[in-house]
């Protein structure tokens, strides 16, 4: 959680990936975001934000797309803007998906792929997907909103093996013992 008593207002998630060999299709990797209301936190996602999209109030956003990993450093970013969700919301989930359009890929297969989780200049997550290295998908934070109105993060980094679109709906599911 943030160190000060506000709790997260205001996080970035950022994703870098090295583009695919020059012979091969590109790798395609998104950041996807799902929220869930007060009254069902753990059932289906109100709504949900991907590739430059943005949530209908505008409280979520993705800034930042790529389809290759070309460029330099975090070629995706998503802004979370928390203290402006209503009051309704509960729980976002954040995760990230490759897309399978040209055979099964792993994090595994993808080079320096790496998620960050900032609020401002603080670091939140640092993660290379190491420990999801055979999943197609992953959540990786998980924001819960207290009844004092304060958001809080978690660090979530759970894998799965899905597209983007089952991966959306699943993300926010409690893990299986």
């Amino acid at each position: 959680m943030s160190s000060d008593s506000q709790g997260v207002r205001k996080a970035e998630v950022r994703l870098k990936w090295d583009p695919s060999p020059w012979n091969q299709p590109p790798h395609h990797l998104d950041i996807i975001a799902t929220t869930y209301s007060s009254e069902a936190p753990h059932g289906r996602p109100v709504y949900v934000v991907h590739s430059d999209s943005r949530s209908p109030d505008g409280t979520i956003n993705m800034g930042r797309h790529s389809q290759t990993g070309q460029g330099f450093g975090y070629v995706e970013v998503m802004t979370l803007e928390l203290d402006r969700l209503a009051p309704s919301f509960a729980r976002v989930v954040v995760g990230v998906a490759i897309h399978q359009n040209s055979g099964p890929k792993t994090f595994g297969d993808i080079s320096d792929a790496g998620v960050l989780v900032v609020e401002g200049y603080t670091e939140l997550l640092k993660d290379d997907f190491a420990q999801v290295s055979e999943s197609t998908a992953a959540t990786v934070a998980e924001f819960t909103r207290h009844a004092s109105g304060v958001w809080e993060f978690h660090e979530t980094v759970r894998g799965f093996d899905s597209d983007p679109v089952g991966f959306s709906a699943e993300m926010g599911s409690t893990p299986q013992p």
